[in-house]
């Protein structure tokens, strides 16, 4: 289990302050690292804060507030971790939203907000994290994905094209950085139960569709993705790169 211990090293999670980053913090938490806990709200933040803190100790847990497709923002955010944190071992680049509207309904803003935040985010923070990656020779980014990474859905269109810009950033990542001893890969969750998919859950039509749609017959929780973010960012992974991870209890391998 050594190849999965993350002692004496740094993480930062980017939309940690509640669902899935909120469980992937605690996670890489949890094997030992030291984490970096990320928002935009600064009272959820603080929560957060507490609520790991009160688990793994105080000294373990950090927070930083900055807008992640704010390119000025971006760089001053992880400016201020490096200083007093100092260098960061991990990135999961999980912050992100979601915009429920058809192509021929949706405004251009919305559509530029859905793309800001979930696509050109993952290459400011990327980029400004992995600046001392490369010059150091090491270190983990996992970019958080989803099953439109390659599948499309009615209503979700700049979604969708978000996420599968985010599996084609991660293998350019990976052509760029991969000879400097950085390891970038994604993970692609399935439908989880989360405050995302909260409508959808509580919608019976379809929950029956995604439970008779996925093989595991159930939604995901955001626990399920704390497996494949640990094996992404430990050493036991140190020969994979440029990789998407599906964590969708089969949904991407039927008809």
């Amino acid at each position: 289990m050594s190849l999965f211990d993350l002692h004496g090293r740094t993480a930062l999670v980017t939309g940690s302050s509640r669902g899935i980053g909120l469980a992937l913090a605690d996670g890489l938490a949890g094997a030992g690292a030291r984490v970096v806990v990320h928002g935009r709200d600064v009272d959820r933040l603080s929560a957060a804060v507490d609520r790991l803190a009160a688990v793994h100790g105080a000294d373990r847990v950090q927070a930083e507030a900055f807008d992640v497709a704010d390119p000025s923002a971006v760089e001053a955010g992880i400016g201020r971790i490096l200083r007093q944190v100092g260098d960061l071992d991990v990135l999961v680049n999980n912050a992100g939203l979601q915009h429920r509207e058809p192509l021929l309904e949706i405004d251009a803003a919305d559509w530029q907000r859905v793309i800001d935040a979930d696509l050109t985010s993952v290459f400011l923070v990327g980029r400004a994290v992995a600046r001392g990656m490369v010059a150091r020779g090491s270190g983990k980014i996992v970019n958080v994905g989803s099953v439109q990474t390659s599948l499309a859905r009615p209503g979700i269109g700049a979604y969708a094209a978000a996420k599968g810009g985010v599996r084609m950033l991660t293998q350019a990542m990976c052509a760029e950085w991969g000879g400097h001893g950085v390891q970038v890969n994604a993970v692609a969750p399935g439908y989880l139960d989360t405050d995302m998919t909260a409508a959808l859950v509580a919608d019976p039509d379809f929950d029956a569709w995604l439970r008779g749609r996925t093989p595991a017959g159930r939604w995901g929780a955001p626990s399920d993705l704390v497996g494949p973010v640990l094996f992404l960012a430990s050493q036991a992974s140190d020969y994979v790169g440029g990789q998407v991870l599906y964590v969708d209890g089969g949904l991407t391998s039927v008809v």
